[in-house]
Protein backbone atom coordinates (compact mmCIF):
# COMPACT_ATOMS: atom_id res chain seq x y z
CA UNK A 1 0.00 0.00 0.00
CA UNK A 2 1.44 3.01 -0.73
CA UNK A 3 1.90 6.17 1.88
CA UNK A 4 -0.62 8.50 -0.04
CA UNK A 5 -3.57 6.01 0.60
CA UNK A 6 -2.12 4.80 3.69
CA UNK A 7 -2.55 8.44 5.25
CA UNK A 8 -5.82 8.95 3.30
CA UNK A 9 -6.83 5.62 5.36
CA UNK A 10 -5.76 6.91 8.09
CA UNK A 11 -7.08 10.44 7.94
CA UNK A 12 -10.71 8.82 6.91
CA UNK A 13 -10.28 6.74 10.37
CA UNK A 14 -9.63 9.31 12.66
CA UNK A 15 -12.18 11.60 11.88
CA UNK A 16 -14.66 9.11 12.98
CA UNK A 17 -16.19 9.90 15.93
CA UNK A 18 -14.23 7.68 18.50
CA UNK A 19 -15.33 4.28 16.59
CA UNK A 20 -13.78 2.50 13.86
CA UNK A 21 -16.75 2.36 11.55
CA UNK A 22 -15.40 -1.00 9.77
CA UNK A 23 -18.01 -2.68 7.17
CA UNK A 24 -17.78 -6.06 8.50
CA UNK A 25 -19.95 -8.83 6.52
CA UNK A 26 -20.24 -12.15 7.37
CA UNK A 27 -19.60 -14.71 4.57
CA UNK A 28 -20.66 -18.72 4.98
CA UNK A 29 -19.44 -20.34 1.94
CA UNK A 30 -21.01 -23.33 0.19
CA UNK A 31 -19.24 -25.65 2.34
CA UNK A 32 -20.22 -24.33 5.41
CA UNK A 33 -17.11 -22.32 5.94
CA UNK A 34 -17.67 -19.08 8.02
CA UNK A 35 -15.83 -15.77 7.19
CA UNK A 36 -15.36 -11.93 7.89
CA UNK A 37 -14.92 -10.05 5.20
CA UNK A 38 -14.44 -6.23 4.31
CA UNK A 39 -14.50 -5.34 0.75
CA UNK A 40 -12.09 -2.41 -0.14
CA UNK A 41 -12.18 -2.51 -4.26
CA UNK A 42 -10.47 0.75 -4.36
CA UNK A 43 -6.92 -0.80 -4.22
CA UNK A 44 -6.50 -4.34 -6.42
CA UNK A 45 -5.10 -6.54 -3.90
CA UNK A 46 -6.44 -9.05 -0.94
CA UNK A 47 -4.95 -9.46 2.19
CA UNK A 48 -6.07 -12.94 3.61
CA UNK A 49 -5.99 -14.01 7.55
CA UNK A 50 -6.65 -17.52 8.64
CA UNK A 51 -5.91 -18.92 12.20
CA UNK A 52 -6.26 -22.76 13.23
CA UNK A 53 -7.14 -23.11 16.81
CA UNK A 54 -4.77 -24.57 19.18
CA UNK A 55 -1.22 -24.25 18.24
CA UNK A 56 1.74 -25.32 19.94
CA UNK A 57 -0.68 -26.60 22.35
CA UNK A 58 -1.23 -29.37 20.56
CA UNK A 59 2.33 -30.60 20.55
CA UNK A 60 2.36 -34.18 22.55
CA UNK A 61 3.90 -35.09 24.97
CA UNK A 62 7.89 -35.41 24.52
CA UNK A 63 7.50 -33.73 21.11
CA UNK A 64 7.83 -29.86 21.72
CA UNK A 65 8.31 -28.02 19.25
CA UNK A 66 6.15 -30.03 16.52
CA UNK A 67 3.62 -26.83 15.78
CA UNK A 68 6.72 -24.68 15.15
CA UNK A 69 9.01 -27.02 13.30
CA UNK A 70 5.98 -27.79 10.96
CA UNK A 71 4.42 -24.19 10.61
CA UNK A 72 8.09 -22.83 9.19
CA UNK A 73 7.86 -25.92 6.92
CA UNK A 74 4.55 -25.22 5.18
CA UNK A 75 6.31 -22.69 2.98
CA UNK A 76 9.63 -25.06 2.12
CA UNK A 77 7.46 -27.18 -0.71
CA UNK A 78 4.51 -28.78 -2.19
CA UNK A 79 3.76 -31.66 -5.15
CA UNK A 80 6.22 -31.11 -7.50
CA UNK A 81 7.66 -27.75 -6.01
CA UNK A 82 10.66 -28.16 -3.52
CA UNK A 83 11.63 -24.98 -1.55
CA UNK A 84 13.29 -23.02 -4.19
CA UNK A 85 10.77 -23.70 -6.40
CA UNK A 86 7.93 -22.69 -4.30
CA UNK A 87 9.77 -19.17 -3.59
CA UNK A 88 9.93 -18.64 -7.37
CA UNK A 89 6.58 -19.19 -7.90
CA UNK A 90 5.46 -17.59 -4.79
CA UNK A 91 7.68 -14.56 -5.91
CA UNK A 92 6.32 -14.82 -9.68
CA UNK A 93 3.19 -13.81 -8.44
CA UNK A 94 4.27 -11.11 -5.93
CA UNK A 95 2.36 -12.66 -3.48
CA UNK A 96 3.31 -12.99 0.21
CA UNK A 97 2.80 -15.48 2.37
CA UNK A 98 3.58 -16.04 6.06
CA UNK A 99 3.38 -19.11 8.49
CA UNK A 100 3.71 -18.86 12.28
CA UNK A 101 2.90 -21.08 15.17
CA UNK A 102 2.10 -19.40 19.14
CA UNK A 103 0.04 -20.91 22.02
CA UNK A 104 -3.24 -21.26 20.52
CA UNK A 105 -2.86 -20.70 16.61
CA UNK A 106 -1.23 -21.77 13.65
CA UNK A 107 -1.34 -18.36 11.59
CA UNK A 108 -1.73 -17.84 7.84
CA UNK A 109 -1.11 -14.24 6.49
CA UNK A 110 -1.35 -13.88 2.48
CA UNK A 111 -1.21 -10.95 0.75
CA UNK A 112 -1.91 -11.37 -3.54
CA UNK A 113 -3.32 -9.16 -6.43
CA UNK A 114 -6.79 -9.13 -7.72
CA UNK A 115 -5.47 -10.27 -11.23
CA UNK A 116 -3.18 -13.15 -9.89
CA UNK A 117 -5.67 -14.52 -7.22
CA UNK A 118 -6.67 -17.53 -8.41
CA UNK A 119 -2.95 -18.59 -9.08
CA UNK A 120 -1.98 -17.51 -5.46
CA UNK A 121 -4.48 -19.39 -3.70
CA UNK A 122 -3.77 -22.38 -5.51
CA UNK A 123 -0.58 -22.01 -4.63
CA UNK A 124 -1.72 -21.41 -0.97
CA UNK A 125 -3.65 -24.35 -1.22
CA UNK A 126 -1.54 -26.60 -2.23
CA UNK A 127 1.12 -25.71 0.50
CA UNK A 128 -1.33 -26.02 3.20
CA UNK A 129 -3.03 -29.28 2.19
CA UNK A 130 0.02 -31.20 1.14
CA UNK A 131 3.06 -30.01 1.96
CA UNK A 132 6.50 -31.39 1.04
CA UNK A 133 8.42 -32.15 4.22
CA UNK A 134 11.39 -33.24 2.71
CA UNK A 135 14.67 -33.99 4.70
CA UNK A 136 17.09 -30.97 3.75
CA UNK A 137 14.28 -28.69 4.32
CA UNK A 138 13.40 -30.15 7.94
CA UNK A 139 17.24 -30.05 9.15
CA UNK A 140 17.04 -26.47 7.49
CA UNK A 141 14.06 -25.39 9.17
CA UNK A 142 15.15 -27.46 12.80
CA UNK A 143 18.55 -25.62 12.99
CA UNK A 144 16.62 -22.22 12.47
CA UNK A 145 14.89 -23.72 15.35
CA UNK A 146 17.27 -25.31 17.29
CA UNK A 147 19.66 -21.40 16.79
CA UNK A 148 16.24 -19.66 18.12
CA UNK A 149 16.38 -22.16 21.38
CA UNK A 150 20.10 -21.87 22.31
CA UNK A 151 19.64 -17.69 21.60
CA UNK A 152 16.78 -17.62 24.24
CA UNK A 153 18.94 -19.73 26.53
CA UNK A 154 21.12 -16.51 26.76
CA UNK A 155 18.16 -14.04 26.68
CA UNK A 156 17.33 -13.14 30.26
CA UNK A 157 13.62 -11.59 28.99
CA UNK A 158 13.01 -15.31 27.16
CA UNK A 159 14.27 -16.74 30.30
CA UNK A 160 11.85 -14.74 32.61
CA UNK A 161 8.98 -15.91 30.51
CA UNK A 162 9.67 -19.54 30.28
CA UNK A 163 9.83 -19.31 34.35
CA UNK A 164 6.87 -17.46 34.48
CA UNK A 165 5.17 -19.84 32.25
CA UNK A 166 6.17 -22.53 33.98
CA UNK A 167 5.74 -21.04 37.40
CA UNK A 168 2.13 -20.08 36.28
CA UNK A 169 1.11 -23.20 34.23
CA UNK A 170 2.83 -26.13 35.32
CA UNK A 171 2.18 -29.46 33.55
CA UNK A 172 0.00 -27.73 31.26
CA UNK A 173 0.84 -27.01 27.60
CA UNK A 174 1.47 -23.41 28.22
CA UNK A 175 3.55 -23.97 31.23
CA UNK A 176 6.28 -25.66 28.08
CA UNK A 177 7.79 -23.28 25.84
CA UNK A 178 6.28 -23.39 22.56
CA UNK A 179 9.98 -23.93 21.10
CA UNK A 180 10.30 -26.93 22.15
CA UNK A 181 14.15 -27.90 23.72
CA UNK A 182 17.25 -29.29 22.13
CA UNK A 183 16.37 -32.56 23.21
CA UNK A 184 12.73 -32.43 21.62
CA UNK A 185 13.56 -30.63 18.92
CA UNK A 186 16.17 -32.63 17.62
CA UNK A 187 14.02 -35.93 18.05
CA UNK A 188 11.38 -34.72 15.53
CA UNK A 189 10.87 -37.16 12.72
CA UNK A 190 8.80 -35.91 9.45
CA UNK A 191 6.16 -38.49 10.52
CA UNK A 192 6.25 -35.97 13.76
CA UNK A 193 5.66 -33.02 11.40
CA UNK A 194 2.86 -35.37 9.39
CA UNK A 195 0.97 -35.91 12.61
CA UNK A 196 1.45 -32.22 13.72
CA UNK A 197 -0.06 -31.09 10.35
CA UNK A 198 -3.26 -33.18 10.32
CA UNK A 199 -3.51 -32.43 14.63
CA UNK A 200 -3.81 -28.73 13.98
CA UNK A 201 -4.75 -27.65 10.33
CA UNK A 202 -8.55 -28.73 10.62
CA UNK A 203 -11.51 -26.76 9.32
CA UNK A 204 -13.60 -27.48 12.48
CA UNK A 205 -11.07 -24.62 14.02
CA UNK A 206 -10.23 -22.57 11.59
CA UNK A 207 -10.69 -18.39 11.64
CA UNK A 208 -10.90 -16.61 8.92
CA UNK A 209 -11.04 -12.48 8.27
CA UNK A 210 -10.48 -11.13 4.17
CA UNK A 211 -10.47 -7.29 3.59
CA UNK A 212 -9.57 -5.88 0.19
CA UNK A 213 -10.45 -6.40 -3.22
CA UNK A 214 -13.18 -9.12 -3.36
CA UNK A 215 -16.90 -9.53 -3.10
CA UNK A 216 -18.79 -11.67 -0.51
CA UNK A 217 -19.90 -13.76 -4.07
CA UNK A 218 -16.25 -14.70 -5.16
CA UNK A 219 -15.32 -15.60 -1.08
CA UNK A 220 -17.05 -18.33 -0.04
CA UNK A 221 -16.04 -20.54 -3.35
CA UNK A 222 -12.81 -19.51 -2.75
CA UNK A 223 -12.55 -20.52 0.70
CA UNK A 224 -13.83 -24.20 0.28
CA UNK A 225 -11.43 -24.33 -2.58
CA UNK A 226 -8.59 -23.32 -0.48
CA UNK A 227 -9.16 -25.18 2.58
CA UNK A 228 -11.07 -28.06 1.44
CA UNK A 229 -8.65 -30.72 1.50
CA UNK A 230 -7.52 -30.26 5.05
CA UNK A 231 -9.36 -33.15 7.55
CA UNK A 232 -12.81 -31.85 9.42
CA UNK A 233 -11.62 -32.71 12.66
CA UNK A 234 -7.81 -33.11 14.32
CA UNK A 235 -6.23 -33.62 17.56
CA UNK A 236 -8.53 -32.33 20.99
CA UNK A 237 -7.39 -28.54 22.49
CA UNK A 238 -6.09 -29.34 26.30
CA UNK A 239 -8.54 -28.18 28.69
CA UNK A 240 -8.41 -24.70 30.75
CA UNK A 241 -4.91 -23.78 32.32
CA UNK A 242 -5.18 -23.26 36.09
CA UNK A 243 -3.10 -20.36 37.05
CA UNK A 244 -1.10 -21.73 40.28
CA UNK A 245 1.12 -18.27 40.77
CA UNK A 246 1.26 -17.13 44.57
CA UNK A 247 2.38 -14.58 46.60
CA UNK A 248 6.55 -14.53 46.52
CA UNK A 249 10.08 -14.04 44.56
CA UNK A 250 11.33 -16.85 42.41
CA UNK A 251 15.03 -15.83 41.57
CA UNK A 252 16.66 -16.91 38.34
CA UNK A 253 20.41 -15.94 38.46
CA UNK A 254 21.87 -14.93 35.38
CA UNK A 255 24.83 -12.60 35.08
CA UNK A 256 24.70 -8.94 34.18
CA UNK A 257 24.25 -6.09 35.41
CA UNK A 258 20.54 -5.64 35.32
CA UNK A 259 17.36 -7.73 36.55
CA UNK A 260 14.56 -8.70 34.21
CA UNK A 261 11.40 -8.71 36.64
CA UNK A 262 8.27 -10.49 35.54
CA UNK A 263 4.93 -10.33 37.83
CA UNK A 264 1.53 -10.66 37.76
CA UNK A 265 -1.22 -13.77 38.96
CA UNK A 266 -4.96 -14.52 37.81
CA UNK A 267 -7.03 -12.20 35.41
CA UNK A 268 -10.48 -12.03 34.07
CA UNK A 269 -11.39 -13.33 31.31
CA UNK A 270 -12.69 -11.60 27.81
CA UNK A 271 -16.39 -12.25 28.36
CA UNK A 272 -16.40 -11.31 31.99
CA UNK A 273 -19.03 -8.34 32.45
CA UNK A 274 -16.10 -6.53 34.65
CA UNK A 275 -13.77 -7.00 31.48
CA UNK A 276 -13.65 -3.69 30.09
CA UNK A 277 -13.55 -1.58 33.53
CA UNK A 278 -10.24 -4.27 34.44
CA UNK A 279 -8.76 -2.92 30.79
CA UNK A 280 -9.15 0.40 31.74
CA UNK A 281 -7.81 0.64 35.52
CA UNK A 282 -4.43 -1.39 33.48
CA UNK A 283 -4.33 1.31 31.83
CA UNK A 284 -4.25 3.87 34.70
CA UNK A 285 -1.95 1.14 36.93
CA UNK A 286 1.03 0.71 33.82
CA UNK A 287 -0.23 1.40 30.27
CA UNK A 288 2.04 2.44 27.44
CA UNK A 289 1.53 6.36 28.26
CA UNK A 290 4.32 7.97 30.04
CA UNK A 291 1.57 9.03 33.05
CA UNK A 292 0.75 5.54 34.23
CA UNK A 293 0.96 4.94 37.53
CA UNK A 294 4.11 2.47 37.48
CA UNK A 295 5.90 4.53 34.91
CA UNK A 296 5.46 8.27 37.37
CA UNK A 297 6.89 6.05 40.37
CA UNK A 298 9.51 3.73 38.94
CA UNK A 299 10.70 5.45 36.32
CA UNK A 300 9.91 9.55 37.05
CA UNK A 301 10.30 9.94 40.51
CA UNK A 302 13.04 7.19 41.13
CA UNK A 303 14.67 6.77 37.89
CA UNK A 304 14.41 2.73 38.53
CA UNK A 305 13.79 1.72 35.06
CA UNK A 306 13.28 2.94 31.49
CA UNK A 307 10.00 1.43 31.13
CA UNK A 308 7.80 -0.79 33.56
CA UNK A 309 4.19 -2.14 32.40
CA UNK A 310 1.53 -3.88 33.59
CA UNK A 311 -1.71 -5.20 31.18
CA UNK A 312 -4.23 -7.92 30.81
CA UNK A 313 -2.69 -11.08 29.03
CA UNK A 314 -5.81 -13.12 27.82
CA UNK A 315 -5.16 -16.12 26.04
CA UNK A 316 -7.32 -19.43 24.27
CA UNK A 317 -7.02 -21.19 28.26
CA UNK A 318 -6.13 -19.12 30.89
CA UNK A 319 -6.42 -15.46 31.75
CA UNK A 320 -3.52 -13.18 33.58
CA UNK A 321 -2.97 -9.62 34.91
CA UNK A 322 0.68 -9.10 34.47
CA UNK A 323 3.44 -6.86 33.96
CA UNK A 324 7.27 -6.44 33.11
CA UNK A 325 10.24 -3.97 33.97
CA UNK A 326 14.08 -4.23 33.77
CA UNK A 327 16.15 -2.54 36.53
CA UNK A 328 19.87 -2.42 37.81
CA UNK A 329 20.74 -5.56 40.08
CA UNK A 330 21.21 -3.13 42.84
CA UNK A 331 17.80 -1.85 42.66
CA UNK A 332 15.76 -4.92 42.02
CA UNK A 333 14.78 -4.91 46.15
CA UNK A 334 13.05 -1.25 45.85
CA UNK A 335 11.51 -1.91 42.38
CA UNK A 336 9.58 -4.66 43.74
CA UNK A 337 8.76 -2.61 46.64
CA UNK A 338 7.17 -0.21 44.52
CA UNK A 339 5.32 -2.39 42.27
CA UNK A 340 4.42 -4.00 45.58
CA UNK A 341 2.71 -0.83 46.69
CA UNK A 342 1.22 -0.17 44.15
CA UNK A 343 -0.16 -2.94 43.70
CA UNK A 344 -1.63 -2.54 47.16
CA UNK A 345 -2.47 0.88 46.32
CA UNK A 346 -4.76 0.53 43.63
CA UNK A 347 -6.63 -2.66 44.98
CA UNK A 348 -7.69 -0.39 48.24
CA UNK A 349 -8.25 3.04 46.46
CA UNK A 350 -9.00 2.25 43.25
CA UNK A 351 -8.53 5.21 40.56
CA UNK A 352 -9.14 8.92 40.99
CA UNK A 353 -11.69 10.72 38.15
CA UNK A 354 -8.73 12.63 36.52
CA UNK A 355 -7.17 9.08 36.13
CA UNK A 356 -9.63 6.88 34.59
CA UNK A 357 -11.21 9.84 32.40
CA UNK A 358 -7.13 10.61 30.86
CA UNK A 359 -7.15 6.58 30.38
CA UNK A 360 -10.57 6.47 28.77
CA UNK A 361 -10.06 9.54 26.35
CA UNK A 362 -6.85 7.41 25.42
CA UNK A 363 -8.32 3.90 24.88
CA UNK A 364 -11.02 5.50 22.82
CA UNK A 365 -8.83 7.73 20.87
CA UNK A 366 -6.00 5.66 19.78
CA UNK A 367 -8.40 2.53 18.96
CA UNK A 368 -9.29 3.26 15.06
CA UNK A 369 -5.62 4.19 14.55
CA UNK A 370 -5.15 0.55 14.30
CA UNK A 371 -7.48 -0.08 11.53
CA UNK A 372 -4.31 1.13 9.10
CA UNK A 373 -4.46 -0.89 6.22
CA UNK A 374 -6.19 -4.26 4.59
CA UNK A 375 -4.10 -6.23 6.67
CA UNK A 376 -3.34 -4.73 9.96
CA UNK A 377 -7.91 -4.64 9.33
CA UNK A 378 -7.85 -8.33 8.73
CA UNK A 379 -5.48 -9.49 11.76
CA UNK A 380 -7.90 -7.68 13.84
CA UNK A 381 -10.80 -9.31 12.33
CA UNK A 382 -9.40 -12.34 13.20
CA UNK A 383 -8.53 -11.92 16.36
CA UNK A 384 -11.63 -10.55 17.19
CA UNK A 385 -13.28 -14.20 16.16
CA UNK A 386 -10.18 -16.03 18.13
CA UNK A 387 -11.71 -14.02 21.16
CA UNK A 388 -15.44 -14.48 21.08
CA UNK A 389 -16.46 -10.88 20.08
CA UNK A 390 -19.22 -10.21 17.82
CA UNK A 391 -18.98 -9.10 14.51
CA UNK A 392 -19.89 -5.14 15.74
CA UNK A 393 -17.32 -5.12 18.16
CA UNK A 394 -15.27 -2.34 16.36
CA UNK A 395 -18.68 -0.05 16.47
CA UNK A 396 -19.37 -0.67 20.21
CA UNK A 397 -16.17 -1.35 21.60
CA UNK A 398 -15.61 2.66 22.54
CA UNK A 399 -18.85 2.99 23.94
CA UNK A 400 -18.24 -0.16 26.29
CA UNK A 401 -15.00 1.92 27.50
CA UNK A 402 -16.51 5.09 28.13
CA UNK A 403 -19.44 3.93 29.80
CA UNK A 404 -17.03 2.47 32.95
CA UNK A 405 -17.88 4.54 36.26
CA UNK A 406 -15.99 5.63 38.52
CA UNK A 407 -17.76 2.98 41.20
CA UNK A 408 -17.26 -0.11 38.13
CA UNK A 409 -13.48 0.74 38.70
CA UNK A 410 -13.25 0.94 42.53
CA UNK A 411 -15.35 -2.10 42.87
CA UNK A 412 -13.32 -3.96 39.87
CA UNK A 413 -10.15 -2.84 41.11
CA UNK A 414 -10.66 -4.57 44.50
CA UNK A 415 -11.33 -7.72 42.63
CA UNK A 416 -8.63 -7.88 39.99
CA UNK A 417 -5.54 -6.90 41.84
CA UNK A 418 -4.87 -9.05 44.93
CA UNK A 419 -1.31 -8.58 46.04
CA UNK A 420 -1.32 -11.93 48.56
CA UNK A 421 -1.22 -13.46 45.32
CA UNK A 422 1.30 -11.34 43.51
CA UNK A 423 4.26 -13.17 42.56
CA UNK A 424 7.58 -11.71 41.13
CA UNK A 425 10.05 -13.48 38.83
CA UNK A 426 13.56 -11.90 38.51
CA UNK A 427 16.26 -13.11 36.21
CA UNK A 428 19.56 -11.56 36.99
CA UNK A 429 21.80 -11.13 40.36
CA UNK A 430 19.15 -8.70 42.31
CA UNK A 431 20.50 -6.98 45.61
CA UNK A 432 18.90 -5.80 48.81
CA UNK A 433 15.79 -7.82 51.09
CA UNK A 434 13.64 -9.19 48.16
CA UNK A 435 11.73 -10.79 51.12
CA UNK A 436 10.77 -7.73 52.60
CA UNK A 437 9.68 -6.15 49.15
CA UNK A 438 8.44 -9.44 47.50
CA UNK A 439 7.32 -11.95 49.92
CA UNK A 440 9.05 -15.28 50.25
CA UNK A 441 12.02 -16.07 47.88
CA UNK A 442 12.46 -19.39 46.34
Amino acid sequence: MTLLIRLALLLALTALPLRAEVPIRAVTSPGGLEAWLVEAPDIPFTALEIRFRGGTSLDAPGKGGAAKLMAGLIEEGTGDLDAQGFAAARDALAADFRFSADRDSISVSARFLTENRDEALDLLRRALVEPRFDADAIERVRGQLLANIRAAARDPQALAGRAFARLAFGDHPYGHPGDGTEETVTALTRDDMIAAHRAALTRDRVHIAAVGDITAGELGPLLDTLLGGLPETGAPLPGRAEVGLTGGVTVEPFPGPQSVILFGHEGIARDDPDFFAAFVLTEVLGGSRFVSRLMTELREKRGLTYGAYAYLAGYELADLVTGRLMTANATAAEALEVLRDEWERIASEGVGVEELDAAKTYLTGAYPLRFDGNGPIARILVGMQMQGMPIDYPATRNAKIEAVTLDDARRVAARLFAPERLHFVVVGTPEGDLESAGGMVR
